[in-house]
């Protein structure tokens, strides 16, 4: 399957023109793309972007056309699961309600954006932030931000 295929595989239904304007690219470009012409790393970027796609499987076909979920870091999300879990004082065999839930995945996107120096999650200030998320109104700012 070449690029142009691909691209085929994208535009879908949708007018060439639709397709240029919603990846913000021009009418003629995308054309040319269709014939044969290969883009740039940029705008194959751009493409992939706009439409939700990998830029791996755009650019060379391999691997799925689906842009591929973050990896999660099994290491701060344990900690963050014993966090939680020694905050609400749950037993090991209990699983959190809802709101538990909810913030053991805050607790766990918070360990991983706030890392120590050597890489290993900040198990301290994700207690901390564990303790600002007992309160109700603090939960739902996030809840209401980041949860569907």
């Amino acid at each position: 399957m070449s690029f142009a295929d691909r691209l085929r595989e994208l535009i879908g239904a949708s007018s060439v023109s639709a397709f240029a304007r919603r990846v913000e690219l021009g009418e003629s470009l995308i054309r040319k793309y269709l014939k044969g012409s290969e883009p740039t790393l940029s705008r194959a970027n751009q493409i992939a972007d706009v439409t939700g796609c990998s830029l791996e499987w755009l650019a060379t076909g391999r691997g799925s056309p689906d842009n591929p979920v973050d990896a999660i870091d099994l290491v701060s999300m344990k900690a963050a699961i014993r966090i939680m879990r020694q905050e609400a004082g749950l037993e090991e065999e209990e699983a959190p309600e809802d709101d538990g839930l909810i913030r053991t995945v805050a607790v766990y996107q918070y360990l991983r954006a706030n890392r120590r120096r050597n890489g290993e999650p900040d198990i301290q200030l994700g207690r901390a932030f564990a303790r600002f998320l007992r309160n109700e109104e603090n939960l739902k700012a996030f809840r209401d931000e980041r949860v569907r």
